[in-house]
């Protein structure tokens, strides 16, 4: 099984350099190799509890690995 099929994920720290980058407003390059990262919104969330949860997708179109972050309050984090 390859680490796409497997649904890899980066590691602590490369995840924590793509949200800092991502907050910056600047579109986060992949850690592995270095291929500038599609974002996609989610949104979702129970509206009837008076909260909509938003996030953010950054996808590798490369190496397929990916990370989702909660954006809250107009920051990302």
């Amino acid at each position: 099984m390859t680490d796409a099929q497997a649904g890899a994920r980066f590691e602590p720290d490369e995840e924590r350099v793509i949200r800092e980058t991502w907050g910056r407003a600047e579109t986060p390059r992949c850690p592995r190799d270095d291929t500038p990262m599609t974002v996609r919104s989610i949104g979702g969330g129970s509206f009837g509890l008076g909260y909509a949860r938003k996030r953010e997708w950054l996808i590798c179109p490369s190496c397929k690995r990916s990370v989702i972050f909660d954006v809250k309050r107009g920051t990302r984090n």
